[in-house]
């Protein structure tokens, strides 16, 4: 079957997120969210080898980092959306593989997009990808999340590494009632790309992976694959015994289901 074409934005505007394959961490650890982050300001704002700024292949206005997929709040420049996101992900799945000793693919299928057309669904969406971790119960408030870009549109923060083109959101949103959506919580009805309706864990990933540092001396989720048979699936019973489902495992370690339910 042909793959369906992208929709086309009328505003050249659009909401993009990149997941890991078969919903696996693509971040690790601080240094991983860094190297992303440094990838999306190369396509934002590029230089050529003397350091002068290039025209920029992108232009960010939002972004959400989270361990196992990203929102980005876009809008396409002369070549399109697709070149630039495609950089990004193919030099970021090169730099985990070499990082962790990991084959084959990082990111799941190619990255998905939908058009935004309209201001109203864009200011949905500035709130949405914000208020990301808020609502999955990373943090209790937008603000003290690290790897998303409120830090560029909050003047109390610095962002060590700024992506974004924010004056053209002040432009038409104050920062004073863009602050007050922020902090309004969306409905959880929403018909917004892949909206996360995962069932509820019986233990959450951010326990789960503690629990797994804990029990394999700070070893990354996805070093546990690469250990030999009887260690690995040891580790798998305990994670299991722990309160870990087999789709949640499989999720944060890349072991597949067959290995973790026979484990």
């Amino acid at each position: 079957m042909p793959r369906k074409q992208r929709e086309k934005s009328g505003t050249g505007i659009y909401h993009v997120m990149m997941r890991g394959i078969n919903h696996q961490d693509i971040f690790e650890d601080r240094g991983d969210y860094w190297k992303f982050l440094k990838l999306l300001r190369m396509q934002a704002f590029p230089e050529d080898k003397s350091g002068k700024p290039l025209p920029s292949h992108i232009i960010i206005y939002a972004y959400c980092l989270m361990s196992n997929h990203v929102h980005l709040l876009v809008r396409e420049r002369e070549d399109g959306v697709v070149p630039p996101i495609k950089s990004i992900a193919i030099s970021y799945a090169q730099y985990f593989n070499n990082k962790y000793e990991h084959s084959g693919q990082v990111f799941q299928d190619r990255f998905k997009s939908e058009p935004v057309n309209d201001m109203a669904y864009f200011v949905t969406l500035l709130r949405y990808i914000h208020q990301n971790p808020v609502a999955v119960g990373i943090v209790t408030t937008v603000d003290v999340y690290t790897w998303s870009s409120w830090c560029e549109f909050d003047d109390t923060k610095a962002c060590s590494v700024p992506v974004c083109t924010t004056q053209h959101v002040l432009n038409r949103i104050g920062r004073e009632e863009l602050l007050e959506l922020i902090k309004d919580p969306l409905p959880k009805a929403l018909n917004i790309l892949d909206l996360n309706n995962e069932t509820e864990q019986r233990v959450s990933d951010e326990k789960l992976r503690q629990y797994m540092a804990e029990i394999t001396g700070g070893a990354s989720a996805s070093s546990i694959q690469h250990y030999d048979r009887e260690t690995r699936n040891e580790f798998v019973r305990q994670l299991k015994t722990y309160g870990g489902s087999i789709r949640q495992i499989s999720r944060l370690t890349g072991i597949s289901f067959g290995i973790i339910r026979n484990a």
